[in-house]
């Protein structure tokens, strides 16, 4: 035995399902073959029968109607009555099929409305919207033009006066620096050692001031050795890391140094 298997689509109602039918038999849908087509949908109701599934009035009364105008296509047409050379009918002669064609006609205009307002609700899905905002404060501010208003005689001007400014920065003087000898600076100790008044005792960071140029270091460094050298002036400190005190011991005549001859 034949196993049949049934695989039922959903359809909306009774216009649906006959819409389906006359799309995949490829049928004129203004010149239905209703008996064909009676067939196919009680053969689709039976087959939810035998699936158990429930079948709304609305299908039973389709088919309903399907059979009564599939019975009238089946009867005689009326006879015919020849008057003047003109064929009459006794009733007037209506197709049985005209009603649900216009039905049919009417349905298919509303579900391809349907789907064409369908698939502009998915298009439409994809999209996210918010409520507006104030985007003041993220709109770059325009800078005001800075030689607005100026003709060009003023811009000449500017050019000419940044040109002369130009000039002066290019110049230069030449500064001279006074040089001390190391001879000068021998007086200079030996006269601190005379105004000192504490039996020629002198401390070395008293001939050292902040304002003091590195070669006045220098020089006032090689004024103390070159006494040290002449057994002038003796150097110590009292403790470890302590300021080095000068102490003369050349005679009471510290002047005398005054005329000593040094080469350099």
């Amino acid at each position: 035995m034949n196993t049949v298997l049934y695989k039922l689509e959903t359809f909306e109602g009774p216009l649906d399902l006959l819409l389906h039918l006359i799309d995949k038999a490829e049928i004129n849908i203004q010149d239905i073959p209703v008996s064909e087509i009676t067939d196919q949908y009680m053969e689709y109701l039976h087959s939810m029968q035998e699936l158990e599934l429930d079948i709304t009035s609305e299908f039973l009364v389709m088919a309903a109607t399907l059979l009564s105008i599939k019975s009238k296509l089946l009867l005689p047409k009326p006879p015919v009555f020849v008057m003047d050379e003109f064929d009459f009918y006794e009733e007037e002669d209506i197709d049985p099929r005209a009603e649900l064609i216009q039905k049919l006609i009417e349905y298919r205009k509303y579900k391809g409305i349907a789907k064409h307002l369908q698939e502009k609700e998915m298009e439409r899905s994809l999209l996210y919207a918010k409520e507006p905002e104030d985007l003041t404060p993220w709109v770059p501010a325009m800078t005001e033009n800075p030689v607005k208003g100026l003709h060009a005689a003023d811009l000449v001007a500017a050019f000419q006066k940044a040109l002369r400014k130009a000039v002066k920065r290019t110049s230069y003087t030449r500064i001279q620096r006074d040089e001390i000898s190391v001879k000068d600076r021998i007086r200079q100790v030996v006269n601190v050692l005379e105004q000192s008044g504490k039996g020629g005792k002198v401390l070395f960071s008293r001939l050292l001031h902040e304002d003091m140029m590195r070669h006045e270091i220098v020089v006032t460094f090689l004024a103390i050795l070159e006494l040290m050298k002449m057994k002038q002036i003796l150097c110590y400190q009292e403790k470890l890391f302590d300021d080095i005190v000068m102490e003369w011991k050349g005679g009471e005549q510290l002047h005398g140094l005054s005329e000593v001859e040094i080469d350099y």
